[in-house]
């Protein structure tokens, strides 16, 4: 079987700027993911069969529709979720194939399953978007339901390979602003070597009614976002630490 015809679960697609990757991107989101974040926006990606089963050949003929459009603005493919490393082989053709297009390729990943990312996959990865959710282990087994370890581990494997890094933190008011956390994360990044930005993201409830829709309890419903002040404290300390924010 070649990589074209390597099937997995799709949830959607979508073309987007400036949030998930250097320039326009053309978005896969696969579907499932192993960890139930409090703050998650998305519910509605949890599963495998929330999504189609489709070809990566079917994903990356309608990617190539927009090739030209995204080169032209210093974009590409972005393969995200849910998390795209429970399904790797569908993962890895998508991003092979991105890359046999001419296009830059970035994966948005958890990095709780990147033991599973093999070698190929990574040589097809032009960039990773690596969520690191809280520093203290126990806090963030409370925040995910997952281990914080395997995420670690995965972005020390990137830098040593070299592998470009954005980091992204999700900011929630009394759950990931304590200083502990958020310097832990910081100087974590900052000693990888391979970090070219971190994106402080702030909490917010957009997507409350999928939660509703799906009759599942959203957890920090009552939760407010950020105020600017507090967003940037946060920007300001990662700043300290001698990384690029955003």
């Amino acid at each position: 079987m070649s990589e074209l015809e390597v099937a997995g679960r799709l949830h959607s697609w979508d073309v987007s700027t400036g949030v998930d990757g250097p320039g326009t991107r053309f978005v896969a989101f696969v579907a499932g993911c192993p960890l139930r974040c409090l703050y998650c926006q998305n519910p509605d990606t949890w599963r495998l069969r929330d999504g189609t089963r489709t070809s990566a050949d079917v994903v990356l003929r309608r990617a190539e529709t927009f090739a030209g459009f995204v080169k032209a603005t210093g974009g590409g493919l972005t393969v995200s979720g849910g998390e795209p490393l429970l399904q790797p082989g569908f993962t890895r053709a998508l991003l092979t194939g991105a890359k046999e297009l001419g296009l830059h390729t970035a994966l948005d990943t958890s990095g709780s399953l990147g033991a599973r990312a093999d070698d190929e996959l990574l040589d097809a990865t032009d960039l990773v978007l690596l969520d690191i959710k809280a520093w203290d282990p126990v806090h963030y087994r409370r925040l995910t339901g997952g281990d914080l370890a395997p995420t670690l581990d995965f972005a020390r494997r990137l830098a040593e390979r070299g592998t470009p890094l954005w980091v992204r933190y999700v900011l929630v008011p009394g759950l990931t602003d304590g200083e502990a956390d958020v310097d832990g994360v910081a100087g974590f990044a900052a000693g990888l070597g391979a970090v070219e930005r971190v994106d402080v993201l702030p909490f917010h409830r957009l997507g409350a009614a999928k939660y509703a829709r799906l009759r599942i309890p959203f957890p920090l419903h009552d939760t407010a976002p950020p105020g600017p002040d507090l967003i940037e404290w946060a920007r300001g300390r990662f700043r300290a630490a001698g990384l690029a924010v955003y």
